[in-house]
């Protein structure tokens, strides 16, 4: 919903002059007759619903949906948009976008005045962001994409779990034969522990974004995310480094300049993170 609305207040004057335009040029079709005012969906694919007030703002319309009506709503008072709307042009208001009561999806309403009679146009912003182009998604296409998004999530979290259970698992192993027990039974689970969180947390952004809410706009959040999983991993090589310079040093110190290429290539890892992440925030 937030990148939604962030795309319309960006495209804003643009939408508005698209919407308004469109409706006073189809004037034809603005009557109180509910059957001719519905021709407004033939030349609006985004509009999903319109109703008709009163200049005191009692309904005097059903809600007229593209393929339905609904009559219990009319003598419902609907002063209380008035306070969502701003003036635009003469006789036309448009309200800033909001979650629909009727529908149940983000709207934006257009108020026209004509006659006499208050006409309330609601358009859906994700179809009116799709129809300036500025949102692109195939209904066939989007639920492939979730379902592949979905399983990958989930299998994602049941590895992660695994190296957590893994990790729990080795180190009882290792207090349970106290002769094997060594600097590396407590290093070797606290990795585990690291990579199953880093995994775990990928799995959830890559859900959130993907499956629960579709992500547009804002391509700092994919930096986020990338700095998430990495610096996960940097702790876990860090780590892993630390454990090989104890057991260089302890069994093979002619080995040691190999502990050192480990820690020179997660400084670098270190630095190209954060190069990156100066980078993308300039833009």
């Amino acid at each position: 919903m937030k990148e939604y609305i962030e795309l319309y207040e960006l495209n804003k004057g643009d939408i508005e002059k698209f919407l308004i335009e469109t409706i006073r040029n189809n004037g034809q079709y603005i009557s109180i007759d509910e059957i001719r005012i519905q021709q407004f969906y033939h030349v609006l694919p985004s509009l999903e619903l319109v109703y008709i007030t009163d200049k005191s703002f009692q309904q005097i319309s059903a809600n007229i949906f593209h393929n339905k009506r609904k009559k219990s709503v009319i003598g419902k008072s609907r002063d209380y948009l008035v306070a969502k709307v701003e003036e635009k042009e003469q006789n036309v208001s448009i309200s800033a976008p909001y979650i629909s009561s009727a529908t149940g999806e983000s709207c934006v309403t257009v108020m026209l005045f004509c006659k006499d009679y208050y006409y309330f146009f609601d358009f859906n912003l994700v179809k009116l962001l799709m129809r300036f182009g500025l949102v692109e998604r195939h209904e066939m296409f989007n639920s492939v994409t979730k379902f592949f998004y979905l399983l990958i999530g989930i299998s994602l979290m049941f590895f992660s779990i695994i190296s957590i259970g893994y990790a729990f698992y080795d180190y009882v192993m290792q207090l349970l034969n106290p002769a094997d027990y060594t600097l590396e039974s407590v290093f070797k689970p606290i990795i585990a522990l690291t990579m199953g969180l880093a995994i775990f947390d990928l799995a959830k952004t890559l859900l959130e974004r993907e499956v629960i809410f579709k992500a547009y706009s804002d391509k700092k959040d994919d930096a986020k995310l990338l700095t998430k999983f990495l610096t996960a991993i940097i702790i876990a090589l860090s780590i892993e480094a630390l454990m090989v310079v104890f057991k260089v040093a302890l069994h093979d110190p002619a080995q040691m300049l190999y502990a050192l290429y480990l820690i020179i290539g997660v400084a670098l890892i270190i630095v190209s993170l954060a190069f990156y992440n100066k980078i993308l925030l300039k833009k």
